[in-house]
C-alpha cells in the first residue's frame, strides 16, 4: 500500500488505479479519489485512507521542449530529477527545487513547492505556464496564470482534479557546478545578518541549525562555470532502523557542524549535492523506525517569533532554516510568504510528540504565521484556517469526486 515519506499516519486505501496514457486518462467511478506520484508530502496530504489513489508515476513522457527558450512540456509524473537530466546537459535548470529529486511535476504543483532561493524565485508555480486538468464533472481543461482555477490548483493539495501535464519555463545555467560558500556562525542574530547580507548577493541561501548549542552553518550559492562529477550514492536503509534519539541526534549535529567548520569556505560542487544531500542516501526515511517522524515546517513573520520556536524546539539533526521572499505564490493555499521558516524532525514517540508538535502549532499561529501542509500531519482545523484565509474560496473550486485524508481532517 501507498504510504507517506514520514511514514505517519497510516492509511488504508482501497483501491489504486494507474494512469498510463494522458490521452485516455479519466476518473474512476470509486469515491474519493486522490492524485498520488512519487509520495514525498510527509504527512497525510498524499493519503486517501479509506478511498482510492490514482497512481500517476507512468505518466512520464516528456512533450515538447524548446532548446531556445527553456520551455519544457512534460506529463505529471515526470520527476525533477527526469527534468534536470534532461535540461542540464543542454544549458538549463528548474527554476525551484525543494530538498529531494523525488518529486513529481504533479506533485510540485499541488504542494506549490519552495526551495533555496525563493527570495529570488518564489515558488514553483510562478513558473508553470499552463496545465491540463481532468475533472469528474467538467472533463479536460486547459488552465493558466490568471485563471481562478490555475489559482486553486497551484498549491491545491491535488483536490481540483487531475494534473495531466504541464508546461514549465526553464531558466538558463552555465552547467552543472555551484559556488558554494560555508559559513559556520553561532547565535540567531548573526543568522539573521548573514540572511539580508546573503540574500542581496546569492541566488541560493540556506541554513542548519544546532538549537542545543545555538550555533549553526549557512550556505549560499550560485551557478558557475566549471564541471563537477555529482556524488556518488550511499548505501541505502533497507529495513527500519531506529537510531534516531537525543544521543545520536547530538552527536550527530557536533560532528556535523565540527566537519562544515573544518571544511572550504567556498568550493565549486555538482548541483546534486548541493540541492540534494539527503537522496544520497536511499530510505533514510527508515531511519526513524517503525512509528516514522513528524516534520514540522512553519512561516512566521518576525525575528522573535522564530527565536521563540528555537527555544521551544526539541534537538533534531534536520533543523532548516531558510528566509522567504516578498514575491507573492499563485495559489490560493501556497505557503510561502514573507518571513523566516522553520523546518525539524521529530521521531514519533507518541503522545510526546504530538504534545510538542502542538504547542509548536500554537505558537507558529500565535505570531501570525503558518504551516505547510506538504509537511504536515497534525494540524488542527483551525490552525489550517488561519495559516491559509482564502480556503473557503478555495473550496468552489474542489473536483467533487476528490478528497485527502488531510482535507477532511482540517475541512471542518
Amino acid at each position: 500500500m501507498s504510504g507517506s515519506w514520514g511514514r505517519y499516519p497510516s492509511a488504508s486505501h482501497t483501491a489504486e488505479f494507474a494512469i498510463s496514457w494522458r490521452s485516455d486518462a479519466a476518473i474512476p467511478a470509486a469515491r474519493p479519489l486522490l492524485a498520488y506520484g512519487q509520495g514525498r508530502s510527509y504527512g497525510d496530504s498524499c493519503l486517501n485512507d479509506g478511498g482510492a489513489l490514482l497512481r500517476t508515476s507512468f505518466l512520464d513522457r516528456f512533450i515538447s521542449f524548446d532548446p531556445l527558450t527553456g520551455l519544457l512540456r512534460c506529463e505529471a509524473g515526470v520527476t525533477l530529477g527526469q527534468i534536470l537530466d534532461l535540461a542540464v546537459p543542454r544549458g538549463f535548470f528548474l527554476p525551484v527545487l525543494p530538498g529531494t529529486q523525488h518529486v513529481s511535476v504533479g506533485g510540485a504543483i499541488a504542494n506549490d513547492i519552495h526551495g533555496k532561493n525563493h527570495h529570488r524565485a518564489g515558488s514553483f508555480g510562478r513558473h508553470v505556464q499552463r496545465l491540463e486538468l481532468v475533472r469528474s464533472d467538467r472533463g479536460r481543461l486547459e488552465c493558466a496564470p490568471g485563471d481562478e482555477l490555475f489559482a486553486a490548483t497551484v498549491g491545491g493539495l491535488g483536490l481540483t482534479g487531475l494534473v495531466t501535464w504541464a508546461e514549465i519555463q526553464l531558466r538558463r545555467v552555465p552547467g552543472p557546478a555551484i559556488r558554494v560558500e560555508t559559513i559556520p556562525f553561532r547565535g540567531l542574530d548573526r543568522f539573521f545578518a548573514l540572511s539580508e547580507e546573503s540574500d542581496a548577493k546569492s541566488e541560493y541561501t540556506v541554513a542548519w541549525y544546532d538549537g542545543l548549542r545555538g550555533r549553526g552553518v549557512f550556505f549560499r550559492g550560485d551557478h558557475a562555470e566549471g564541471s563537477r562529477r555529482a556524488p556518488g550514492r550511499k548505501p541505502g536503509i533497507p529495513f527500519s532502523l531506529p537510531l534516531v534519539n537525543d544521543l545520536t541526534t547530538q552527536v550527530f549535529n557536533e560532528s556535523y557542524y565540527a566537519s562544515q567548520k573544518l571544511g572550504r569556505r567556498s568550493r565549486l560542487a555538482h548541483y546534486d549535492g548541493f540541492f540534494f544531500p539527503l537522496d544520497g542516501v536511499a530510505g533514510w526515511n527508515k531511519l526513524y523506525g517503525k512509528s516514522g517522524f513528524l516534520q514540522f515546517q512553519c512561516v512566521v513573520p518576525t525575528h522573535e517569533a522564530l527565536e521563540a520556536l528555537l527555544r521551544e524546539s526539541p534537538p533534531s539533526p534536520l533543523t532548516v532554516l531558510k528566509k522567504f521572499g516578498a514575491l507573492q505564490s499563485p495559489g490560493m493555499l501556497s505557503f510561502p510568504r514573507p518571513g523566516f521558516t522553520l523546518t525539524l524532525d521529530l521521531p514519533n514517540r507518541g503522545g510526546a510528540t504530538y504534545a510538542t508538535y502542538l504547542r509548536l502549532e500554537h505558537m507558529a499561529i500565535a505570531a501570525g504565521g503558518a504551516l505547510y501542509p506538504a509537511k504536515d500531519a497534525r494540524m488542527s482545523a483551525k490552525t489550517f484556517a488561519r495559516s491559509f484565509p482564502r480556503r473557503d474560496e478555495f473550496a468552489r473550486h474542489l473536483d467533487p469526486a476528490f478528497s485527502s485524508s488531510f482535507w477532511r481532517r482540517v475541512w471542518q
